[in-house]
């Protein structure tokens, strides 16, 4: 294998990492959280943009009101998790850039003055961002439940505003018993998916 990473590592990120549906009662803690994004805020994006927002859900009351905004399968998950996070695409990223591309304020106004392209450049690098800060969690041998299935508008009317977008919510956790009841499903071949030209 010519992959730098252990062999363990390559399991515990991506091999027998698995999408979890219950877990154990222990808490997630703020420092773990504080960890997870201390490693994954290094993941690129374009422009060194950081549109990823997470918003911790703790409090039982804020917890009641995600829950009725999630898809009839999703409840019981949701309210079951440790800890449960709602991901959301700052629409408003490019004010920070200045401070993030100091060799290239201007990228700011250049590229991103009008709100239709910051919105499909924060989707698309705040849907990147999720994904590494998924790895994350793994990385911290916790297991992530990642779901779509929400009333995004909801989410966002409850707990954003009109310059987020929500992208995802995440139970975050150690998995529970039978935590993914079903077999790991297929995933295609590498001649199915690279194309060498």
């Amino acid at each position: 294998m010519s992959l730098a990473l252990d062999p363990t590592a390559q399991d515990l990120l991506f091999r027998e990492a698995r999408t979890a549906n219950t877990f154990t009662d222990e808490p997630v803690t703020e420092e773990q959280v504080q960890a997870i994004y201390d490693l994954v805020k290094y993941g690129p994006t374009a422009f060194n943009q950081t549109p990823l927002r997470i918003t911790l859900v703790r409090s039982p009351e804020a917890r009641e009101r995600l829950v009725k905004h999630m898809a009839e399968g999703n409840q019981p998950k949701t309210a079951a998790a440790p800890l449960v996070a709602i991901l959301s695409a700052d629409n408003e990223f490019h004010e920070e850039l200045p401070a993030l591309m100091p060799h290239f304020p201007q990228a700011k106004d250049l590229f991103f003055s009008e709100r239709p392209v910051r919105e499909q450049s924060a989707l698309l690098n705040g849907a990147l961002q999720a994904a590494y800060f998924i790895v994350g969690i793994r990385a911290a041998g916790l297991a992530a439940g990642p779901m779509t299935g929400l009333d995004f508008e909801g989410v966002q009317k409850e707990f954003l505003d009109a310059d987020h977008s929500p992208l995802m919510v995440i139970n975050i956790g150690k998995p529970g018993e039978d935590a993914s009841p079903f077999p790991r499903q297929p995933r295609l071949a590498y001649e199915d998916v690279i194309t060498t030209v």
